[in-house]
């Protein structure tokens, strides 16, 4: 057993568990924003009952989040000491301040919510709100902040082995912070409202809480045929990032071998490593170009001009990309199938769409995913893009065997954790708004 191997496979587990719930806590929050903000210009008690509906899913969204979150925060000093000693003093810097500024933000003002309805104006309870979604995006900034570092650094100069800061601004907006928190902030936007959408969707389709199923699902809608149609542009900026600042992962993710003038938008295939070639390849002539450059000849290098020993695993690349593109597509469609039927005053009688909702919950979840782990395989063999690989990042000290019974004990805990999680979520909806509501107390 390989001690890096196992490492690796650790922190995905951990991150990939973890990166669940925070994208559900964007949308949500949002959501519970928009809501007050009506209750407050308005006084529609209706939408004050909704958004006590919203801050319960919220808060146990969050509480898994955190529960979650924490282990992160320890694997770097224990599996990944090398890669904390050497990039530490930059990297840490983001870290705490999420800790410190937005974390401590975020959930004091989450107890606000739950437990302060009654006890502050209605004002306060706005500006509670606001600042959970405030502090909800300023955490994924400072995340972002930090692994957008490891994929483009900047600001940083290498002194005695280590890195050092010399420009906090430099290393902070990098090449690919705001691409990446726009991307990443549109998605949380996407999941929370399809989450929302599908749970209204179930009330419709049971014909129970109708009064408050009908609103939910209108405005998360809305959110969400916003939001699927801006995350073609977000998407866009990344990619165009991606391809001027990482041209290899770039290559992996489209499957070109061959650098070529009017590079074809890869639309699906099998890339093969070992043959490097790419069967089955279904692309679209020279869209690959104009979108990177504006130019449908420009040239884009492909893998065969970088060293073999960079490549990333480009098989998986390519597919997580690809599935993640396929699904945002799919998003498209059901938006506009969404909007059409808000034009048309069909959308509370549609329950064919309803059921396409319902079902459709985990897919944002998925694309995220799929997402991530395009971004973050696509830059192997590095852990700080061309400055440290990850075979040298790791803990020296740290035998395989134990790093396998915590993969074993993390499966165990995270099946319990993801049990009660969609055991208490599934009792809450089953219980529905009116009930939750009316036994609240708040």
């Amino acid at each position: 057993m390989d001690a890096v191997f196992l490492s690796r496979i650790q922190f995905a587990l951990a991150a990939g568990f973890h990166f669940i719930f925070p994208p559900l806590t964007f949308g949500i929050g949002l959501m519970i924003l928009i809501n007050e903000t009506i209750y407050v210009k308005t006084g529609n008690e209706m939408n004050k009952n909704i958004s006590k509906f919203l801050v319960r899913i919220l808060a146990l969204v969050f509480a898994v989040g955190v529960a979650t979150g924490i282990v992160l925060e320890f694997s770097f000093g224990t599996n990944w000491s090398t890669y904390s000693r050497i990039v530490g003093d930059i990297f840490g810097a983001p870290l705490a301040a999420e800790a410190i500024i937005a974390f401590f933000l975020e959930s004091v003002f989450i107890g606000v919510l739950l437990f302060g309805r009654d006890k502050v104006s209605k004002r306060f309870y706005w500006l509670s709100a606001f600042l959970v979604v405030f502090a909800s995006h300023l955490s994924g900034f400072w995340i972002l902040i930090a692994n957008s570092w490891m994929q483009t650094p900047a600001g940083f100069a290498i002194e005695g082995g280590r890195a050092v800061l010399v420009n906090f601004l430099e290393a902070a907006i990098n090449h690919s912070t705001v691409q990446r928190f726009l991307h990443t902030v549109v998605a949380g936007w996407i999941s929370g409202s399809l989450f929302l959408a599908g749970i209204a969707s179930y009330y419709l389709i049971k014909k129970r809480d109708i009064d408050y199923a009908k609103p939910i699902l209108k405005m998360s809608l809305l959110l969400f045929i916003l939001t699927s149609f801006l995350q073609f542009g977000t998407g866009h900026l990344h990619a165009v990032q991606v391809g001027k600042t990482q041209p290899v992962k770039m290559a992996a993710i489209e499957g070109l071998w061959e650098t070529r003038d009017g590079a074809p938008l890869s639309v699906w295939g099998i890339p093969v490593e070992s043959e490097k070639k790419t069967y089955l390849e279904i692309g679209i002539p020279k869209l690959l170009s104009l979108m990177l450059f504006g130019d449908p000849n420009a040239r884009v290098q492909g893998l065969n001009d970088f060293p073999e020993d960079v490549h990333p695993p480009v098989f998986i690349v390519f597919q997580t990309y690809h599935v993640m593109i396929a699904l945002g597509s799919l998003f498209a469609l059901i938006a506009a199938i969404g909007a059409f039927l808000i034009f048309r005053k069909r959308l509370y009688e549609a329950t064919w769409f309803h059921r396409i909702l319902l079902f459709s919950i985990p897919l944002p979840l998925i694309a995220n995913e799929m997402g991530w782990m395009a971004a973050e395989i696509g830059r192997q063999p590095w852990a700080v893009y061309n400055i440290l690989r990850t075979s040298d990042a790791a803990s020296v000290v740290v035998p395989a065997g134990q790093i396998l019974f915590t993969i074993i004990m993390f499966s165990v805990l995270y099946g319990i954790l993801v049990y009660f999680f969609i055991k208490y979520l599934v009792k809450m909806i089953k219980k529905g708004p009116a009930e939750l509501i009316s036994k609240s107390g708040y």
